[in-house]
């Protein structure tokens, strides 16, 4: 089985178990470390989660993953937060942190309503409107940036 083929077995296994506990599934990283595999999940929910989410999510996923025969080499489980600096991944992502400081790095160079040519962008999200991000950045200027062009968001800690 392929490291694509774990992932999506693993998603599919994830999910309700997730939401059985009110938490969300918003990474999900399969990868070689050293001479084993690597399977990350970070979680989260409205409000944060404390470490016996994560606790609790390992457990009962890895019984599952044994029960399944998901993965048929050695691995790491390990589960964790998406941390201060939280990966946006979903449109509804840029829904609900609405009003928050993020940081956009995109594939292309993209302007901003002043003219400006980049791929990174760092400011107030303003929303997410028919598969566009909308900001107001740092220096003031504002930017649309269609969904399709982001390489990478994430939040940004803000002090």
């Amino acid at each position: 089985m392929s490291k694509v083929d774990v992932a999506s077995r693993v998603m599919d296994l994830s999910r309700p178990l997730l939401a059985s506990q009110g938490l969300e599934l918003v990474e999900l990283e399969f990868k070689k470390e050293g001479r084993d595999m690597v399977l990350r999940l970070f979680i989260d929910r409205e409000g944060g989660i404390n470490l016996d989410d994560c606790a609790s999510v390992s457990r009962e996923l890895s019984e599952l993953l044994d029960v399944e025969d998901v993965i048929p080499e050695n691995y790491t489980l390990e589960v964790s937060s998406p941390g201060l600096n939280r990966p946006l991944k979903k449109p509804s992502d840029y829904e609900r942190y609405r009003g928050r400081l993020i940081k956009v790095r995109t594939f292309d160079l993209l302007a901003d309503d002043g003219g400006n040519l980049r791929k990174t962008f760092l400011g107030e999200l303003l929303g997410l409107e028919n598969g566009v991000i909308h900001l107001r950045l740092t220096e003031g200027q504002t930017a649309a940036i269609p969904l399709d062009k982001v390489a990478k968001a994430n939040l940004e800690f803000e002090f």
